[in-house]
């Protein structure tokens, strides 16, 4: 049975959990690209949403910047080794109400890219001997790390964009056992020991 990786959040401020393995596993639909318990955080304002809905949403797409979480500061969720980043993916339209059900349609055509073209900019951190954390959909060109670059815990490497396969500017967290995610197995995670459920917005200091 594969041990629990136990995480500090990684940001500070208030986000939503979507997609959390605490609710369903996979967490996803999904055991591919070893995504089992990945889970979804959605930077949200005090009054806890991820942006102003207006008529337009319903029937257009929206710029990521009007989205109060977009730009927002990501950090290591885990001290260890950096093993891999991608930094050079544009930022998209983000997609809400009808747009994001044709949006949906042409998930299977990144799903067919590979691992890559789903997660967007993003970055690898191997914890010590143990499993590999990746972040994903991060902002074009605000990844602060390198491959063979050692993180503490708790300090920034990126910021919140809508690059990847995302609806709208959010972290997606994965773990597996190794750098390759067609190759690896997922394993578990929790936040200071626990596991938060969909809907619960969590808030982290800084």
């Amino acid at each position: 049975m594969l041990e629990v990786l136990d995480l500090v959040y990684p940001f500070h401020g208030r986000w939503l959990v979507q997609n959390s393995p605490a609710d369903r596993v996979p967490s996803h639909g999904t055991a591919a690209f070893a995504s089992s318990y990945a889970i979804d955080f959605v930077p949200v304002d005090a009054d806890g949403r991820s942006a102003r809905v207006r008529f337009s949403t319903l029937v257009r797409s929206e710029p990521p910047d009007r989205f109060p979480g977009f730009g927002r500061e990501v950090l290591a969720p885990v001290s260890g080794l950096v093993v891999a980043v991608g930094d050079g993916e544009p930022d998209h339209l983000a997609h809400r109400g009808l747009p994001s059900l044709a949006y949906a349609l042409t998930q299977g055509r990144r799903a067919a890219a590979g691992w890559p073209a789903l997660a967007g900019n993003h970055v690898l951190i191997r914890s010590g001997p143990g499993p590999v954390v990746a972040l994903c959909h991060l902002q074009q060109c605000s990844v602060r790390v390198a491959p063979g670059n050692q993180v503490r815990a708790g300090q920034t490497i990126a910021r919140c964009g809508n690059s990847g396969n995302s609806t709208e500017p959010h972290l997606h967290l994965q773990a597996f056992t190794g750098p390759r995610p067609e190759e690896a197995v997922a394993v578990p995670v929790t936040f200071h020991g626990a596991a938060p459920r969909n809907g619960q917005v969590v808030e982290s200091g800084g």
